[in-house]
């Protein structure tokens, strides 16, 4: 794989790890971004567009396009909730990061963590749930309120820091949470803090910041 890596570049990135990246995006499918480009428009220069994100990710001139704001109803009627869609090629760019992260905090997460985790389902903690019943008399059901519009970038990127010794890392991280939403009428908002839900780094960083923030956990509690 070393002949994947280019001695002249900042940033050690492989072009196999952002292949690896674009197979995974491919996967999930996904509308386009603020650019308009599908998968399908993508794949047209696949070899073109995939050096792209590599070049310039490689050399730290990557810098991330606003995301696409897309409105969904929630359900029962609780109003609406703003969907981040970030381009393909960012969407690829987010994907080579969060594999980055993954490796270094996933051994760290608590075992009965669910949500946002390779690997796992939300059947997953459902059966877990149905085990802990057998053994416990009560539940605890709660939710934190707009948590992906609100967790603070500066502890965020504190998380990040410390698991991980690649600068480009916590670099690209912190372009992205401060990337503009585009909303539906076009016009750019700017943020000061979340972090879009739908980007594809968005749930690693979010599961970070969790395992700092619950540090005390009860047996009976399942995070889904």
């Amino acid at each position: 794989m070393d002949e994947l890596k280019s001695p002249e570049k900042p940033f050690e990135i492989s072009k196999w790890e952002v292949w690896e990246a674009w197979d995974k995006v491919r996967a999930n499918k996904g509308a386009p971004g603020v650019d308009g480009c599908s998968i399908e428009d993508f794949e047209k220069d696949l070899q073109g567009n995939l050096y792209k994100v590599w070049n310039r990710m490689s050399s730290g001139s990557y810098f991330p396009p606003p995301v696409r704001a897309v409105e969904i109803p929630k359900a029962h009627g609780g109003g609406i909730r703003i969907l981040g869609v970030p381009t393909v090629a960012d969407r690829i760019a987010q994907t080579v990061v969060a594999a980055r992260l993954e490796k270094r905090v996933e051994p760290k997460f608590h075992p009965d963590s669910y949500g946002y985790r390779p690997g796992r389902s939300a059947l997953d903690a459902v059966a877990r749930c149905r085990e802990r019943c057998w053994k416990q008399d009560w539940v605890v059901d709660l939710d934190i309120q707009k948590f992906f519009d609100s967790v603070p970038w500066d502890l965020v990127v504190k998380a990040v820091e410390a698991n991980t010794d690649a600068v480009w890392v916590k670099l690209y991280v912190t372009r992205w949470l401060k990337a503009p939403l585009q909303l539906p009428d076009g016009t750019l908002q700017q943020r000061d803090r979340g972090t879009p839900q739908g980007s594809a780094v968005s749930p690693v960083l979010a599961n970070l910041f969790l395992h700092y923030a619950c540090t005390s956990r009860s047996p009976g509690i399942v995070p889904a």
